[in-house]
C-alpha cells in the first residue's frame, strides 16, 4: 500500500479512519495528555489559594492580642482557660521491697467509729501506777469484767518510784488473767513499763491531796501518763482508755457506753461510796478537775503568771467554775452530754487519733493548767471535742478527806 506524500495528515487520517478512531487517537497523544495534567494541577492549586485566603479573611486570635508579658493576672487566666494540659500515664510495675529492716505503717485503714466492736477497732487500756499494790486486786476483778472484746483489748501499765510491792503483785495479777483457759477472759496482751522519775511527794491522803502538793504532783503524773502513752500506743489502737487504779465499781459495758457517743474525749462524772453513822450512803462527789470554765476563772487567769498551775477545788484559787460532780445523778439519763474545759484522769476514752496528733498530758503550766486538765485545754485549742456525762456515775475509793477542799463553797 503506498503512503501518500507528506506523512499521514488529519486529512488524510479522516478520509481513512472512522471518526471515532481518529478521536481515540487524539485523547491519547502524550502532548495532549502533558497539557490536560498540568491545565488540572493549575486549576486545583488555584482553588486551594483562594479559599484560604477567605478563611484567612474570618480568622482572629483568642485571647487577648497583647503579648503575655504585658497581660494582666485575669487575662492570662482567660489566655490558658481553654486549655488542657495533657497527662501521660506511666504504670510502673510494683516495687518489691525485700529488705528486713524496712517496715510500712499504712494508719489509713484505722478509725475511731460508734461501731467499734463489728470493725474490730482495738483499744489501748492505760493505767498509771505507784504505791498501788493494795487497789490491783479489785481492780482486775472489775477488768476482766469488762464485755468488751478482751481479744481487741491490750493493756498497758507504768510503773514508778514505788516503795511497796505494786511490781509483784500487778505482775502476779496479770499472769492470774492472762494464763485463763477461756480466751474470753484473757487479753490480746499486756506491757508493763518501769520508769522512775525522783518523786519525793508523799503518798498519804494529807500530803497527796494538800494544796502545796498539787503543782509538783501534778506536773509529775503528767510526766508518767506521757511516757506510758508514747511506749504503749501502737499503729492498729482506734482507742485509748485511761483507767485509774483506785476505782471500785463501774458498768461492765463501760467501754462500749463511751463509744457510742463518739466523742473525741469523754469522761465519767466520779462519786465514792461514804456511810455514815446510820449505814446512809451519802453518794460523794470525788473530782473536782472536770469542770466547764466561768467568767471568774478567765479573769483569775489573767492575774496569774504563766507558769502558776492552778489546781482546781482548792479555796485558795476561787475560779467560780462549775463542776461535773455538781451536775446529774446516776439515776437519771446516762447518756447526757455536757462540753468540759478541764477533766479528770479516772476514767477518760480518747480516740487515738487525738493523741496521734500531739495531744498529751503538759507536765508544766499550758493555759496555768497540767496533766488531765492541761490534756483538756490543749485539745479544744485543737478542736477536739471535750465531753462530760453528768449522769454516768464511776464509782471511785473513798479518800476520807474530811471536809473536803473547798472551804464554805460547795461543789454538789
Amino acid at each position: 500500500m503506498l503512503l501518500p506524500k507528506g506523512g499521514i495528515t488529519w486529512k488524510s487520517a479522516k478520509a481513512r479512519l472512522p471518526p471515532w478512531r481518529a478521536f481515540i487517537v487524539l485523547l491519547t497523544r502524550t502532548r495532549f495528555l502533558i497539557s490536560l495534567t498540568i491545565t488540572g494541577l493549575v486549576i486545583l492549586l488555584w482553588r486551594g489559594i483562594s479559599k484560604s485566603a477567605s478563611e484567612m479573611q474570618s480568622f482572629y486570635c483568642y485571647g487577648s492580642s497583647k503579648s503575655p508579658m504585658e497581660m494582666s493576672i485575669n487575662e492570662m487566666v482567660e489566655w490558658n482557660a481553654h486549655l488542657q494540659t495533657p497527662v501521660l500515664f506511666n504504670h510502673h510495675e510494683p516495687y518489691e521491697v525485700n529488705s528486713s529492716t524496712i517496715t510500712s505503717v499504712d494508719l489509713n485503714p484505722i478509725k475511731s467509729t460508734p461501731k467499734a466492736v463489728s470493725n474490730n477497732e482495738r483499744v489501748l487500756i492505760l493505767t498509771p501506777l505507784r504505791d498501788a499494790s493494795a487497789y490491783l486486786s479489785r481492780y482486775f476483778d472489775l477488768l476482766y469484767k469488762l464485755t468488751y472484746p478482751h481479744e481487741l483489748i491490750d493493756l498497758a501499765f507504768l510503773v514508778g518510784d514505788c516503795k511497796d510491792d505494786t511490781l509483784a503483785v500487778l505482775s502476779s495479777e496479770l499472769k492470774r488473767i492472762q494464763d485463763q483457759v477461756d480466751q474470753n477472759i484473757a487479753f490480746r496482751s499486756a506491757q508493763i513499763v518501769q520508769k522512775d522519775f525522783g518523786s519525793d511527794f508523799e503518798m498519804g491522803v494529807e500530803d497527796r491531796h494538800s494544796f502545796a502538793a498539787q503543782a509538783s504532783r501534778r506536773k509529775a503524773i503528767g510526766r508518767a501518763r506521757n511516757y506510758l502513752l508514747y511506749s504503749a500506743l501502737k499503729p492498729d489502737h482506734s482507742w485509748v482508755y485511761w483507767r485509774d487504779v483506785d476505782i471500785v465499781d463501774c458498768p461492765d459495758k463501760i467501754i462500749e457506753d463511751f463509744i457510742a457517743h463518739d466523742k473525741d474525749i469523754l469522761v465519767p462524772n466520779i462519786w465514792f461510796h461514804r456511810y455514815d453513822q446510820n449505814n446512809r450512803d451519802i453518794e460523794g462527789r470525788f473530782d473536782y478537775n472536770s469542770w466547764i470554765e466561768s467568767d471568774k476563772g478567765r479573769r483569775l487567769r489573767q492575774t496569774l503568771d504563766a507558769d502558776v498551775v492552778l489546781a482546781e477545788g482548792y479555796k485558795e484559787y476561787d475560779t467560780g467554775r462549775t463542776y461535773l460532780v455538781s451536775m446529774g445523778d446516776w439515776r437519771n439519763n446516762k447518756d447526757e452530754e455536757v462540753e468540759l474545759d478541764g477533766i479528770g484522769g479516772v476514767n477518760v476514752l480518747v480516740k487515738a487519733d487525738v493523741h496521734r496528733s500531739g495531744i498529751n498530758f503538759p507536765s508544766y503550766a499550758f493555759e496555768n493548767q497540767a496533766e488531765t486538765e492541761g490534756f483538756a485545754r490543749m485539745a479544744k485549742r485543737a478542736g477536739y471535742q471535750v465531753v462530760g456525762l453528768p449522769n454516768y456515775v464511776v464509782w471511785h475509793i473513798d479518800t476520807e478527806e474530811k471536809g473536803g477542799n473547798l472551804g464554805d463553797r460547795k461543789a454538789y
